[in-house]
């Protein structure tokens, strides 16, 4: 199963959001969308240079050179620690030398839930869809561990850091930064988690998708 067509993920530019795995689903859809067009990945803040794909950190010409022997290109410019920024090139070019544009939109620094500052996420305005992560292993952690931003967490749901995270929590967050677009809860690998993620998914305002980035696993929430 595919998880493209589940997030109705088409032409154009796709922005990722949120936490719990933006950087692998950047990659899987960018592996099943090669196969119907030219993709190019990239970001609107920051992420790290991708092995599997060549990095392209110049303009059109040389976006366009590289996509005459790759199905997918990497674009941005050089940034510390291994990483690279948005790309010289805007997204309107992007968008006429590739099919599919996917784009991460915002950090969480490898942790399973996030609230968003009033800068960010940085969604392009040309972005035909936008979805929103979030990490199923999240719930029922410490709010100081398992949330990016905590204490903007916190000022949201009017706990303390040391609660545990609850689906209320997260839809709570979700629902007052209100940033729109379709939701896919990763992370679910098992039976308890699954029955979080379901709990979840009951209170979430748009189109839901559940399952495992790793397992390769995903199914509509109905």
């Amino acid at each position: 199963m595919e998880i493209a067509p589940l997030l109705s993920v088409g032409r154009g530019v796709t922005a990722i959001i949120g936490s719990g795995g933006k950087t692998t689903l950047l990659y899987t859809l960018a592996e099943e969308l090669k196969e119907k067009g030219k993709v190019i990945i990239c970001t609107t803040t920051r992420i790290r240079i991708p092995d599997r794909y060549q990095t392209v950190t110049g303009g059109v010409k040389e976006i366009l050179s590289a996509m005459e022997d790759n199905d997918v290109v990497c674009a941005g410019t050089p940034a510390e620690s291994g990483k690279i920024g948005t790309s010289p090139v805007t997204f309107e070019e992007l968008t006429g030398i590739a099919d599919y544009v996917l784009t991460e939109a915002d950090g969480s620094r490898g942790l399973p839930l996030k609230a968003h500052a009033g800068y960010e996420p940085v969604i392009p305005e040309i972005s035909e869809s936008v979805i929103h992560l979030i990490g199923a292993d999240g719930i029922g952690g410490i709010v100081s561990e398992v949330c990016h931003r905590p204490e903007l967490w916190t000022e949201i749901t009017g706990g303390s850091l040391q609660d545990r995270v609850t689906p209320d929590d997260i839809a709570h967050v979700i629902d007052t930064e209100d940033l729109g677009g379709r939701y896919f809860i990763n992370k679910v690998d098992d039976g308890k988690i699954s029955i979080r993620a379901e709990e979840l998914a009951a209170l979430l305002p748009g189109p839901v998708v559940m399952g495992s980035l790793q397992k390769g696993e995903y199914s509509k929430w109905e």
